[in-house]
């Protein structure tokens, strides 16, 4: 009896079974029935099957271009053996951006090593290639930087003393020359430009001082930004890029260098498969310069610029958020002279177009100081070429420095509040101008207060910034500020751009006007 009901159940459940089945199945048939009316779907293009199974062999690559890879020893002259990190310390860079390859302090909190490969006698090694056959070597800027004195290993194993050719810091870029005796196996510098998301590619370097060391993947991203300077434009790639592969080679399938390790991203000291390396288009053009004249001259133009947001577009007027946004011009400079303002907005330079304030200072920092170039600016709502003629950019050329101080009790001297942004502003008078560390002609209004849950807050308005210019106008004190932000609230759901002060760097902060309800 009890055999017969089992039976029974699992006949039942197995019909139920094929009963949901074909229901599924029925559904299935139906949809496909109906795909005419459906949009299709974006499929891939069909992958044959034997290149999918024939994987490519880096080995023939690899035995070709491994006798031009180097090993780099630099000792520290004896004041810098002590390691560093170059990012400011407790920075989001220098918690999150580790500088592993050849100048970087041990990791805060663990007393471990850092992420370079550093031995006693303040000794770090890292990786390099030769790119001509009279013994010029490609490298890190910051493996050689604090080096008394270098070493090349080669892959025959033979030890040579390097001359340091010229550095340069911006793009972390070194150019040695030892002397062989012979020709050497070298590299060309390839094609960046066309190095395309998904390609493969190949890293040989010095991991952990293991030299020769292969890895492999492909390329992850484009144009990558990680706080390193101005001129950031990396590859990221997921090739393992460990302790001692900076200033290695990274290779395409046809054997040209298409980038330079120089960093990773890791929140555990080891490869998580996110590395950057140095564009070959970007060392190209730095290498020619430093076996020309020993380091890099750049065009500088005096402008501080940032990112046009889509708040910031709207209350500037504009279609769209592209360009680089002016926020501060330093006095007597070529954008001075040239014309520029703050509030300009730059969309090209020459017949290049500007996304960003990054495309920017890598156009101006390509062209030769002296040269004249052609800007395309936005100003209020109409378009303007201006013609700058660059000077050359000095090591102590950048924007201004950080100033620090607060604005202190400002209560019985606020005049203005509310408004509606959510502000509450305050004269600048000579405590502020002190507790501020403003300059004697500074003109605008202080922020005393900024209530809570406002449109101010929202966009991130702090007590102690200096509101100099509301849209494109300059303002002079409290009242102008308050009168032209009350104007701007005429149109309720805009946006109102306002240019600040704040620690001493100028910038935009674009407010919403609330609606009325």
């Amino acid at each position: 009896m009890t055999t017969t009901s089992t039976t029974t159940r699992r006949r039942r459940a197995g019909f139920a079974a094929i009963l949901m089945a074909g229901t599924a199945l029925g559904s299935l048939a139906f949809w496909e029935g109906s795909a005419g009316a459906q949009q299709a779907p974006i499929n891939p293009a069909p992958v044959a099957r034997a290149a999918a199974i024939a994987l490519p062999s880096f080995a023939d690559l690899v035995d070709r271009v491994r006798p031009a890879v180097v090993t780099i020893t630099a000792t520290e002259r004896a004041a810098n053996v002590s390691a560093r990190s170059p990012f400011p310390e407790g920075s989001e860079q220098d918690q999150m951006f580790r500088r592993f390859f050849g100048d970087q302090a041990p990791q805060r909190g663990q007393g471990g090593q850092g992420g370079e490969q550093r031995q006693r006698g303040g000794r770090a090694l890292g990786s390099g290639f030769v790119v001509k056959a009279d013994g010029t070597i490609v490298t890190n800027n910051h493996v050689v930087r604090d080096a008394g004195s270098v070493t090349v290993t080669l892959e025959d194993g033979r030890e040579l003393p390097a001359r340091i050719v010229g550095r340069d810091e911006r793009t972390d870029i070194a150019v040695l020359k030892i002397d062989a005796g012979a020709p050497l196996p070298f590299l060309e510098l390839g094609d960046s430009a066309h190095a395309r998301v998904g390609d493969w590619v190949v890293a040989v370097g010095n991991p952990f001082g293991l030299g020769g060391t292969v890895t492999t993947g492909v390329v992850s991203a484009r144009g990558r930004n990680i706080g390193q300077g101005p001129y950031d434009d990396f590859l990221q790639i997921d090739a393992s890029i460990n302790s001692g592969n900076s200033g290695g080679p990274l290779f395409a399938l046809d054997g040209s260098v298409i980038g330079v390790n120089t960093a990773i991203f890791s929140p555990t000291g080891g490869s998580v498969g996110i590395g950057f390396a140095i564009p070959s288009d970007m060392v190209r053009q730095v290498v020619t310069q430093i076996e020309a004249n020993g380091h890099v001259e750049r065009g500088f133009l005096g402008a501080t610029t940032q990112n046009l947001t889509p708040a910031l577009a709207s209350a500037m007027r504009l279609s769209r958020p592209e360009g680089a946004i002016v926020a501060a011009i330093q006095p007597d400079s070529p954008a001075a002279r040239g014309g520029l303002r703050a509030g300009d907005v730059v969309t090209r330079v020459g017949d290049t177009a500007v996304a960003n304030p990054r495309d920017l200072a890598r156009l101006i920092g390509e062209s030769r100081p002296g040269s004249t170039v052609q800007l395309t600016v936005q100003r209020e709502g109409q378009s303007r070429d201006l013609s700058v003629t660059l000077v050359a950019l000095q090591d102590g050329d950048s924007t201004p420095a950080a100033r620090g101080g607060k604005a202190g009790q400002r209560g019985e001297r606020e005049q203005q509040r509310g408004g509606p942004v959510g502000v509450a502003l305050a004269p600048i008078d000579e405590q502020a101008r002190q507790a501020l560390n403003l300059p004697e002609d500074a003109r605008g209004a202080v922020v005393a207060s900024v209530r809570p849950d406002s449109p101010a807050a929202e966009a991130g308005l702090r007590e102690g910034d200096v509101i100099v210019s509301v849209g494109s106008r300059d303002v002079a004190d409290v009242n102008a500020v308050a009168t032209a932000i009350r104007e701007a609230g005429r149109q309720p759901g805009a946006a109102v751009a306002l240019r600040i002060i704040r620690q001493g760097q100028s910038a935009f902060v674009a407010v919403q006007i609330p609606a009325r309800g």
